[in-house]
């Protein structure tokens, strides 16, 4: 508990210590609801785009590279496995508010007005229990069904997480929100956080679903073994080179928005190496990928549908990328989808602290 409220504290004060040190106020940096559309960023640069191609391209290269189609079965599902084969009601449920809500998120009905704002977090818990109830129905456990406590335990966790970056996006302003102008503080903070809640339950109940696919699971167990440096000098860089990300990326935000999503990462992961604790990348020892391909191709896909479901929706949010502000899939520059695959590897970090590790319902034999 120790470990993560330093991270927590660290996380936060960096990147306002860095507006301090360098004599700006802070009052804009805290402002609530936040005010994310002041900040002029950097137009389309071809060169800073070919770059973020290269780096994109290589880690999608890697994760299609790493999968190897596994030759052995999933092993047998201990809990609630008499459901395998059949798509539990529940689902059904998640299906019709699923796309109930998408209806009603897309189109402008008058006696839905006072509602239409709030269509994104039914729609993300229909979908999670959609994918849960397939995860079940393919192998006759969920995550749902498996850890209901922890499951449930989620939604307050992801909704703190998710805030996180919020109040990153504030020193580099990256997105922003419309449709929510008439929100005073405590509404809005009610109305964000519920939507939210959704993020982490979204991210590992897709991982779970993933792992019920032998590529996806005992190919990526059976994978090339990687002999890591031991060296405690390795993290200690790591660690300080991104706390100064953080640090500096209130000042250099077109330079710098990247870290947005790498530094958390890196700095998570340096700590418990410096603590001597194992790290999601002990696994690639044994050859066992699943803990750093699964979760980043997890999230990829739930950042496809977050995407989708937001486009035409009235509350939303639109993008303001410096240098890669073009080729739109949706709202979201298609390079911007690379910062999903670090952002699942967090997801993945914070959930173990409330579920566990996820890929023990998956060992091999």
């Amino acid at each position: 508990m120790f470990r993560w409220l330093t991270i927590a504290v660290m996380m936060i004060l960096l990147p306002l210590l860095g507006i301090v040190a360098a004599g700006r106020e802070l009052k804009p940096y805290l402002e609530f609801p936040p005010l994310t559309r002041y900040l002029p960023h950097a137009g389309f640069s071809r060169p800073w785009f070919v770059f973020f191609v290269i780096v994109d391209l290589l880690l999608i290269g890697f994760l299609l590279w790493t999968v190897r189609f596994g030759h052995r079965n999933l092993p047998a599902q201990s809990v609630i496995s008499d459901i395998k084969g059949r798509f539990p009601w529940w689902g059904w449920a998640g299906i019709v508010l699923c796309l109930a809500s998408w209806v009603l998120a897309w189109t402008r009905f008058t006696w839905f007005s006072f509602l239409q704002q709030h269509t994104f977090f039914p729609i993300w818990l229909g979908f999670i229990f959609f994918i849960n109830a397939v995860t079940a129905w393919r192998c006759g456990s969920c995550l749902l069904l498996r850890q209901p406590i922890g499951f449930l335990m989620l939604f307050p966790v992801s909704a703190g997480f998710w805030w996180l970056f919020e109040f990153y996006n504030r020193f580099v302003q990256n997105w922003y929100y419309t449709g929510i102008e008439n929100m005073g503080p405590v509404a809005y903070f009610c109305f964000a956080s519920l939507a939210f809640t959704t993020v982490l339950p979204g991210v590992l109940s897709m991982t779970d679903l993933l792992l019920t696919f032998p590529a996806l699971d005992r190919g990526l167990v059976c994978s090339k073994q990687l002999s890591l440096q031991t060296s405690r000098w390795i993290p200690l860089i790591a660690l300080i080179l991104a706390g100064a990300g953080l640090l500096l990326i209130g000042l250099f935000p077109d330079q710098l928005f990247a870290l947005l999503w790498v530094s958390p990462l890196l700095i998570i992961l340096s700590i418990q190496r410096l603590a001597g604790r194992p790290t999601m990348l002990a696994s690639l020892r044994h050859g066992d990928w699943r803990p750093l391909l699964v979760p980043a191709m997890a999230a990829i896909i739930c950042g496809f549908f977050w995407e989708m479901w937001n486009y035409f929706s009235f509350a939303r949010w639109s993008y303001a990328i410096p240098y890669v502000q073009r080729y739109h899939l949706f709202e979201m520059p298609i390079l911007g989808y690379g910062g999903y695959l670090p952002f699942g590897l967090e997801c993945l970090l914070v959930g173990r602290q409330v579920i566990g590790d996820p890929f023990r319902n998956h060992a091999p034999n």
